[in-house]
C-alpha cells in the first residue's frame, strides 16, 4: 500500500517523498540516503548489542535526526505514515509536529490499541489491555508467544503512550475498515480524530473471469489466525475441493490435518502476479475463513476484481465487504457454519454465481478504485493545509 500510495501521487502531479528503512530489497529512491539503518536482531549479536538495538526499535533517534535533515531539504506540505513502528518507530512523530507539518497515520492494523497489533493471543481474541492494561501483553505472551518480544511492546507501548507520541502529534488517523474505527472508539479515542477511507485495488488492471470453476481457493499466509484449520474440515464435510495457496508457520501442520482427514486439498505454496490471478479466475469461490479482527483485506478486494464471489467469516472487517449479492458470510470458528455454505456454493447454478462475481467486480471498480482513494486522501489533506 506504500508503493502504490506513493506511486499514485506523484502520477497526480504531486511531489513525494519516501521516508524509510535500507534495505537491499528496497525499490531505488534519490531519497535513500536519508532512510534509517536496517535493524535486524539477529541471534549473534552481543547482549549489549541486541539490548542497544531494542531501544532504538522503541525510540529512534537516527530517525529523528535523518527526517529532520530531509525536512529541512525538502519542506513538505503534509506526512503521510504507513507502519512506522520498530523500523522507524513513532519518535519522528514529534520531530514532524514540532515542525508544524500536518501529518496522517493509516492504521493497517490494531497497534493503537495493542500492543502486540492484532488483538489475539494464545486463547483467540483478546481485549486484556482495554481500559489501560498493557501490562497483559507481557503477562500473555501475546507477540508470538515469546515473553522478551512481548516484553518489548509493551515497554513500546508504555512508553509512547506516556509520550503522548500518537495523541499529540497525528492531526488524522486514515482507516480502511468501519470495524476498526468502531474498535478504537471503544478503546477510548474520540471518533473525529478518524476519516474512513477504504483501501483500493488496481481493478482494471485485473482481468475478471465470471464463470465458476470447481474449486475454493484461499491464497495468503498460511497462520493460525487465518482459520485454515475450519476451512478443511469444512471442506471435508461439504465434499469440496479447496486450494490453500501460500506459505507460513501453519503449512505442515496444516498439511498432517488434510491428510489425516482425507481432504481434497492441494497446497501450490507461493503463487504471485498473473500465475495468482489464473488460479483464482478458475475457482468457484474465495473463501476467507480468518479467525482474528481482519482490517480491510485487500484479497477480498482482488478476489472482487476477478470476477470471484466472496465467502467470508463474520468478524471484523470482513462482513461490511461482503453482501448477498457478491457473497456470503459465516459464523467465525464454525466449521459447520462454512461447510453449509460451501455446499450452497457447490449446488448453485453457474449463472447466479456468474452474477455473482460480475456484482463484485462492478461494486470493486466503483467503491475501491485508484480514484477514489486519491480524491478522499486529497480532500483529507485540504482540510490541514
Amino acid at each position: 500500500m506504500f508503493l502504490a500510495h506513493n506511486e499514485m501521487f506523484a502520477a497526480a502531479g504531486w511531489n513525494v517523498v519516501p521516508f524509510s528503512m535500507k534495505h537491499d530489497k528496497n525499490v531505488a529512491s534519490d531519497w535513500e540516503k536519508y532512510f534509517v539503518d536496517e535493524i535486524e536482531l539477529g541471534s549473534d549479536d552481543h547482549f549489549v548489542e541486541r539490548l542497544g538495538k531494542s531501544f532504538k526499535a522503541i525510540y529512534s533517534r537516527e530517525a529523528q535526526k535523518k527526517i529532520s535533515r530531509l525536512l529541512s531539504e525538502v519542506k513538505p506540505d503534509v506526512a503521510h505514515g504507513h507502519n512506522i513502528y520498530h523500523h522507524i518507530s513513532p519518535a519522528i512523530l514529534s520531530t514532524l509536529g514540532k515542525k508544524g507539518i500536518p501529518t496522517l497515520l493509516t492504521l493497517h492494523d490494531l497497534k493503537l490499541a495493542c500492543p502486540a497489533y492484532r488483538m489475539i493471543t494464545h486463547d483467540g481474541i483478546c481485549e486484556r489491555c482495554k481500559g489501560g492494561g498493557l501490562y497483559n501483553a507481557a503477562l500473555n505472551r501475546c507477540m508470538h508467544g515469546s515473553t522478551p518480544l512481548s516484553i518489548w511492546v509493551t515497554m513500546e507501548a508504555y512508553l509512547h503512550r506516556f509520550l503522548r507520541s500518537y495523541e499529540k502529534y497525528v492531526d488524522r488517523f486514515i482507516v480502511p475498515s468501519r470495524f476498526y474505527i468502531s474498535k478504537f472508539e471503544e478503546w477510548g479515542w474520540a471518533r473525529d480524530r478518524f476519516v474512513y477511507i477504504p483501501n483500493f485495488v488496481n481493478g482494471d488492471e485485473i482481468r475478471p473471469e465470471f464463470r465458476p470453476g470447481d474449486v475454493f481457493v484461499y491464497f495468503g499466509r498460511l497462520s493460525g489466525e487465518k482459520g485454515l484449520e475450519t476451512f478443511i474440515r469444512a471442506s471435508v464435510s461439504a465434499g469440496v475441493k479447496i486450494q490453500i495457496i501460500g506459505t507460513g508457520p501453519e503449512e505442515s501442520n496444516l498439511k498432517s490435518l488434510a491428510s489425516q482427514l482425507g481432504a481434497r486439498v492441494e497446497f501450490p505454496g507461493y503463487v504471485s502476479g498473473e500465475p495468482l490471478f489464473d488460479r483464482l479466475r478458475a475457482a468457484r469461490a474465495i473463501v476467507l475463513p480468518s479467525e482474528w479482527y481482519e482490517n480491510a483485506p485487500i484479497s477480498l478486494l482482488e478476489a472482487y476484481a476477478a470476477g470471484k464471489p466472496v465467502i467470508g467469516a463474520s468478524i471484523g472487517g470482513i462482513p461490511e465487504l461482503i453482501t448477498e449479492e457478491r457473497g456470503r458470510t459465516f459464523e467465525a470458528f464454525s466449521a459447520e457454519s462454512l461447510s453449509e455454505v460451501l455446499a450452497d456454493f457447490q449446488k448453485m447454478p453457474d449463472g447466479e454465481l456468474e452474477q455473482l462475481g460480475r456484482s463484485a467486480r462492478s461494486y470493486v471498480l466503483a467503491v475501491h478504485s485508484r480514484q477514489s482513494y486519491l480524491d478522499k486522501c486529497q480532500s483529507v489533506y485540504g482540510t490541514l493545509l
